[in-house]
């Protein structure tokens, strides 16, 4: 079998171009495929795919797989259009998308490849350069965003991420429609308006069609969706990861305050104890068992008060309806009242302000776990790349990891 008659059956259908000629140079590692155009008079704009005759040709140089250890080349003169409504333009080629310049093909693998591994690792193994990798992941996403616009969202978790230095947000909202996290949009800080470019950008059919909206107290999130969302006062779902935190923090609150108290008096009992209080009974590690029921046992101890009502919260998410976990409510609010401890007695006045929509979890079920999970994989993409000076940039490379997009190009779709 000739050379050109092997690439043509590696390459497919390349209608109307063929494989003309097969070059290697050994000494620089790579191989060109020229491709020759069959006669043709008319030719598609590849904007309005209105046909025209060619108004010249332009030199073009595609990036393909390799064979074997060498850099692999498509070069073909691609004719140009001159199209009354988008101007000059280069027609479209079988082998690469509008304008590219790698192969469907040598894209879909330098995607793979990059999911699977940092950027810098992955220009390694593919031999391009960081700015060709990065122009790959840019069109990917641009394609996947452009594929998504009309899915629904009917279960969201709305949440904020850190980033940068200092008290820099963004607004983090997912979807778990799918049964795995995705990220659907990224905003700007953490403000109302934050939210509401997620929200104003649904239309009013996919905004009637979500069903839960999964969140913390935060209230400017609560104002965007009470306007924006149809019935959402019976949507919105506090969730039970972020009321826990608001527990522990009391907990600590009272911890800080006796330990300071107690070492003025010269008793230490408190002292590298703080992550001991985070534990529930049960989870508490074998070497510090012996000290940790001392502590509990000790009913002077403010901070042991505090602990058994956090506790006490935890059984509250063991209610097996709405009913009875109002029930529980109340009694677990009328013994963290009875404990004095102001830290606990704050949070028991807040979670009763939000009572509704924490009820809310025991019909319809949902939670951000699945998006703290996400925030821990994008401060692993913050730490990979040593940060983001772009917010873009940064935006993107989430999107590329975490969207769950259909990053492919459309000349390598692959049914899954």
């Amino acid at each position: 079998m000739k050379d050109t008659q092997l690439y043509q059956q590696i390459l497919g259908d390349t209608t109307p171009w063929s494989v003309a000629e097969v070059r290697l140079d050994a000494t620089a590692q790579t191989i060109e495929i020229e491709m020759a155009l069959a006669d043709k008079e008319l030719w598609g704009c590849p904007e309005c795919g209105n046909a025209m005759h060619m108004h010249g040709r332009e030199r073009r140089r595609f990036r393909h797989l390799d064979s074997c250890q060498f850099k692999t080349f498509l070069v073909a003169d691609v004719p140009r259009v001159n199209c009354p409504t988008h101007g000059t333009q280069m027609v479209s080629v079988p082998w690469a998308a509008p304008r590219g310049r790698f192969t469907a093909l040598f894209e879909r693998f330098a995607i793979d490849v990059m999911l699977a591994c940092a950027t810098s690792k992955a220009c390694e193994l593919l031999r391009i350069s960081w700015d060709e990798a990065d122009g790959i992941k840019q069109r990917a996403v641009v394609r996947g965003l452009a594929r998504r616009k009309d899915d629904p969202a009917r279960r969201v978790c709305v949440d904020e991420k850190a980033v940068g230095v200092g008290q820099t947000y963004v607004t983090v909202v997912s979807a778990l429609d799918t049964g795995r996290a995705r990220v659907l949009y990224m905003g700007d800080d953490r403000t109302e308006e934050s939210l509401d470019g997620f929200w104003l950008g649904m239309s009013p059919e996919r905004l009637q069609g979500v069903e839960a909206v999964a969140m913390d107290m935060w209230q400017p999130f609560l104002n965007s969706t009470l306007k924006r969302v149809p019935q959402a006062i019976d949507k919105i779902v506090h969730d039970g990861y972020h009321l826990a935190t608001y527990m522990n923090k009391a907990v600590d609150t009272v911890r800080r305050s006796e330990h300071a108290a107690l070492h003025h008096r010269d008793d230490d009992s408190l002292k590298g104890s703080r992550m001991l209080w985070l534990y529930g009974q049960e989870n508490v590690p074998s070497k510090w068992l012996s000290r940790f029921r001392k502590l509990v046992a000790n009913t002077k101890l403010k901070t042991a008060k505090a602990w058994a009502i956090k506790e006490l919260w935890r059984d509250f998410w063991a209610s097996p309806d709405p009913d009875r976990a109002a029930e529980t409510f109340k009694e677990w609010y009328r013994e963290a009242m009875a404990t004095r401890l102001e830290p606990v007695r704050k949070v028991a006045r807040m979670f009763k302000a939000h009572l509704r929509n924490i009820l809310t979890y025991f019909r319809l079920r949902i939670s951000n776990g699945p998006a703290e999970a996400i925030n821990s994989r994008i401060q692993e993409l913050v730490q990979q790349s040593c940060g983001y000076r772009n917010r873009e940039r940064f935006k993107r490379d989430v999107f590329f990891h975490l969207g769950g997009l259909d990053l492919y190009p459309v000349q390598c779709q692959i049914p899954r």
